[in-house]
């Protein structure tokens, strides 16, 4: 079995990779997104922030937060202010072969860390499973995810399900470019309306510890974003099992 690169990012697409980066390994990624004319919000933008440790070929944990979040709605009164963190863990079932796709699954659970007397989030807690489907072609990688939430309801008690699919293609056009499409659809949450979504980005990888990105958004139905950016870096910090690979 191939030993995993360094560093596998996941962000800036919606979908992740069934498989990660080497364990041991401290992942960070950290980014900015901008969304613009989107549910009565002019302007959405935040700073996403993620750490992610391999603990095994097989285990992942993660801890992600949004902070700081603004919205500027329609008017042009704007909000600014924490937003919410989720932890979650990641079990691959099947690694990745020539004959077969790497499979995993994962839970994640958000703690309502955003304000929402600030409208910034709901104010409840949130429950999410993955599953996780990745096969590399050549230089080309597609990676499949669907996802189950169950999302506490804003303004009454109780849950609301809802569901999410994202299909991401990434070619390595060179040792050190690269271009990601993704087309992620979700459907209606509580008190949002579903939508359909397309990314293009192009990544750059400085070395094996440290990768650019950035790329557009856009909505492809009415109710989702018309556009965003994307930017960001994704930095394998260090190593902690580095004797066991000496």
């Amino acid at each position: 079995v191939d030993e995993p690169e360094f560093i596998v990012p996941a962000r800036p697409t919606v979908s992740n990779p069934a498989e990660f980066q080497r364990p041991g390994v401290l992942q960070i990624e950290y980014g900015y997104n901008a969304n613009f004319r989107a549910n009565g919000v002019s302007v959405g933008q935040d700073t996403p922030l993620a750490l992610r440790f391999a603990i095994s070929r097989r285990v992942l944990v993660e801890l992600d937060t949004d902070s700081p979040i603004s919205q500027t709605v329609i008017g042009g009164v704007r909000t600014t202010g924490m937003g919410d963190t989720q932890l979650g863990i990641q079990t691959v079932l099947h690694q990745e072969s020539q004959s077969r796709p790497g499979v995993a699954v994962a839970y994640y659970i958000k703690s309502p860390t955003a304000r929402s007397t600030q409208g910034l989030g709901t104010g409840r807690v949130d429950h999410t499973l993955l599953a996780l489907v990745s096969k590399k072609i050549n230089r080309t990688t597609i990676d499949f995810n669907a996802m189950y939430l169950l999302v506490g309801r804003a303004v009454q008690e109780g849950y609301v399900s809802s569901g999410l699919a994202a299909l991401a293609v990434s070619h390595n056009v060179t040792d050190q470019f690269g271009v990601q499409g993704e087309i992620s659809g979700f459907s209606r949450t509580d008190m949002l309306p579903g939508g359909v979504l397309g990314i293009g980005v192009v990544t750059y990888q400085i070395n094996r510890r440290f990768v650019l990105d950035g790329g557009l958004r856009w909505g492809l139905t009415h109710n989702a974003p018309r556009v965003g950016i994307v930017a960001g870096l994704t930095v394998g910090v260090s190593d902690f099992y580095k004797k066991r690979h000496n």
